[in-house]
């Protein structure tokens, strides 16, 4: 398997271990190698074997023995942050080609695609893969833009298929006083023109003005951590930081214990819809716009839109003020994503029986 594995990041763990679950599920002897960041943390998290993803001779051994290899799922083909990118995860699927094996594009979400080169390259790579499937339109229509004829899947994102346990953090909220309705928020840093953590910040404040409590949820370790509370030092009401080193499991699980989600981060908006919590979007990339739109629940804007802090206030007291209608569409709308996450497996198992 072949991600962005092993740095800490909670939406792409959460993609590993659901991916992990559904092979599991449908081969329960099936033996994984996962080319990682941090091999011993996701040898011990996940009872896999993984290697080192920049030690290119244990990456070139373990796809030798493999008899597939996995590409996802997430935003793996995209150049928006950096050069090196697109090329990496090529080079994966190149040596799994090379050793004659075939290899699986799973579940990701493709883009953006700013350069030239990065477009041919995708298009080289993916037209050779046994299996191609990507969780949003958008991602099909770029693949098809840049000249992929192969068929492509639309599936949903992998994580749609964990499940939501509830209860977990009966401690925690304990200690922290949370015991009525609150609004759990999911940030991250991102470099804009304008100064949107402002208007957040500002919308937050006037919804503890108005009782409801706050709680920070950092998605993406330490960074998300350090960021969420730089915002809450600049907030004028008291709020609760989650701890950034909880369980995946215990991530979606706080979501589920509050009213509503504040999210910037693609895999909180899945937790929610997970446990069918309602949620404002801010977006930062169209892989949140086009997940928001998928499951029916209202986006404020982009980061660099001109929305104002009182319309994403407004906007959360009316999800606020509407919960059991939003909370039952959000139900009917991630059903079918949850019935249908685990079906990707089944397809790649059956092609690498196939091809055996």
């Amino acid at each position: 398997m072949s991600g962005y594995y092993g740095f800490h990041n909670v939406g792409d763990e959460a993609i590993l271990q659901a991916i992990i679950t559904a092979l599991r599920k449908k081969n329960k002897d099936i033996e994984i190698t996962v080319l990682s960041n941090d091999p011993d943390y996701t040898k011990g998290t996940y009872n896999v074997d993984a290697v080192d993803r920049w030690q290119m001779s244990e990456v070139m051994n373990a796809i030798r023995q493999a008899d597939g290899v996995i590409s996802g799922g997430g935003s793996l083909l995209q150049d928006k942050t950096g050069m090196k990118t697109v090329p990496y995860y090529i080079v994966i699927m190149m040596i799994a080609y090379f050793f004659g094996k075939p290899f699986f594009i799973y579940a990701q979400g493709i883009g953006p695609l700013q350069r030239k080169l990065s477009q041919k390259l995708v298009k080289f790579a993916i037209s050779k893969a046994k299996y191609i499937s990507v969780r949003d339109q958008e991602s099909l229509q770029l693949l098809e833009k840049i000249g992929v004829r192969q068929p492509i899947d639309l599936v949903p994102d992998p994580v749609m298929g964990m499940t939501y346990k509830k209860g977990l953090n009966k401690s925690w909220l304990t200690k922290e006083g949370l015991t009525s309705p609150f609004i759990t928020v999911a940030i991250r840093e991102w470099p804009t023109s304008t100064n949107f953590a402002e208007k957040v910040i500002k919308a937050l404040d006037d919804c503890a003005k108005n009782g409801q409590k706050i709680v920070f949820l950092p998605m993406h370790g330490e960074d998300d951590d350090e960021t969420s509370r730089e915002w809450a030092s600049r907030m004028n009401a008291d709020v609760a930081i989650f701890p950034y080193d909880a369980t995946i499991s215990e991530k979606i699980s706080l979501i589920g214990d509050s009213t509503l989600l504040v999210g910037m981060r693609l895999h909180a908006l899945i937790f929610a819809a997970i446990a069918n919590t309602p949620m404002v979007g801010i977006s930062y990339d169209p892989k949140i716009d086009s997940f928001i739109n998928q499951i029916d629940q209202p986006l404020i804007g982009n980061v660099n839109g001109d929305w104002t802090p009182e319309q994403l206030y407004e906007m959360i007291q009316d999800q606020l003020q509407n919960h059991q209608r939003q909370a039952t569409l959000l139900k009917e709308q991630a059903k079918p994503l949850q019935q249908n996450a685990n079906e990707t497996a089944q397809k790649v198992l059956s092609l690498i029986n196939k091809s055996k």
